[in-house]
């Protein structure tokens, strides 16, 4: 539970004393003869200072007990006054430091993940890019609160690329749709796009309808959490073994081999050469899966001969210091 906060304590605590001197006051009037609602009409009236005809026989005792409630009220009421507008204020500074400080270090990121939504799906596909690769997420949300909560934020509508904009999806490594509507997704996907045509994007869809409709957008990848779910049940009924260890391979950070995917790039000493030439097993100790082309087909278990083109992804499966080594081989 978080601790309270020092301003709201401050001011409960001003409120009860402003209560408390009300109180003392109405009763001390009540003792001096006064009715109820002449004895509170008093009080407050004496407190505030407002300086309206005393209700009652100006008495020794009333005029005393009246000096005594304009010394201990009048004070306490200032306090209480002080108190109020200095969390209105400070609450106002904060909330402006606050925000220029983000807005400050969102203009500086590059290579980040904006996520449109934070919603469940937003939420989980941030924590495990998070705790996987160390990914920066920021996270765009209408709900204030709810974007608050996400960290690195922007409150506001993501139809609306001005608000695109100040996540810096101009900069980022990748964009993830995950809205409540498909309408909104296809909007949304439409948009990015557009600022920016080499975007990769990730497009959730609810409807089976919207998925060619996203992809016509200009979504890269098109998820929808409900199909995977099935596939996800339907698998593990059929290969629960073979399904575990896909995910324990790509989930658990405590297991021995990972699965791993590294794009040879042109100026890599590896392009041309054969998988046995290159000798990439025996160099490193990693294991090539498959091999997957520019235009999107893959090799599966390849041929030893098979010659490695720029361009193309290599999946591999090792431990982290074999994955390592691997990607300095690739690289030269």
């Amino acid at each position: 539970m978080p601790p309270p906060d020092p301003r709201w304590t401050s001011l409960l605590r001003a409120v009860a004393l402003l209560v408390g001197v009300l109180a003392v006051g109405t009763v001390g009037y009540l003792l001096l003869g006064l009715s109820p609602l002449d004895a509170l009409y008093q009080s407050v009236t004496t407190v505030t200072t407002v300086g309206f005809r005393e209700v009652g026989e100006p008495t020794a005792p009333f005029r005393w007990f009246t000096i005594f409630l304009v010394i201990a009220g009048v004070g306490i009421a200032l306090y209480a006054l002080g108190v109020l507008l200095e969390a209105l204020v400070e609450g106002r500074i904060s909330e402006g430091f606050e925000r220029r400080r983000m807005e400050r270090e969102l203009a500086g990121l590059s290579g980040h993940v904006v996520v449109c939504g934070w919603g469940r799906v937003g939420q989980a596909l941030a924590a495990a890019l998070r705790d996987t690769e160390g990914n920066t997420v920021v996270a765009v949300e209408r709900d204030p609160e709810r974007a608050a909560a996400a960290g690195l934020h922007v409150a506001g509508d993501a139809t609306d690329e001005a608000v695109l904009r100040r996540a810096g999806v101009e900069r980022c490594r990748a964009l993830v749709v995950a809205l409540p509507e498909d309408a909104a997704n296809v909007y949304v996907t439409l948009s990015a796009r557009r600022l920016r045509p080499g975007l990769f994007i990730v497009a959730r869809a609810h409807a089976d309808s919207a998925e060619p409709l996203l992809e016509q957008a200009g979504a890269d990848r098109v998820v929808n959490p409900q199909a995977i779910g099935g596939e996800r049940m339907a698998a593990l009924i059929a290969q629960p073994h073979v399904a575990d260890f896909l995910d324990v391979a790509m989930r658990d950070a405590g297991l021995r081999f990972r699965l791993s995917e590294l794009t040879v790039g042109a100026s890599s000493p590896v392009a041309g050469r054969s998988l046995r030439d290159a000798h990439l097993r025996d160099a490193t100790g990693a294991l090539v899966l498959a091999v997957r082309s520019p235009d999107g087909r893959f090799r599966t278990n390849p041929d030893p001969g098979d010659v490695m083109e720029a361009g193309e992804v290599l999946i591999t499966i090792g431990t982290e210091a074999q994955l390592a080594a691997l990607r300095r081989l690739v690289a030269g």
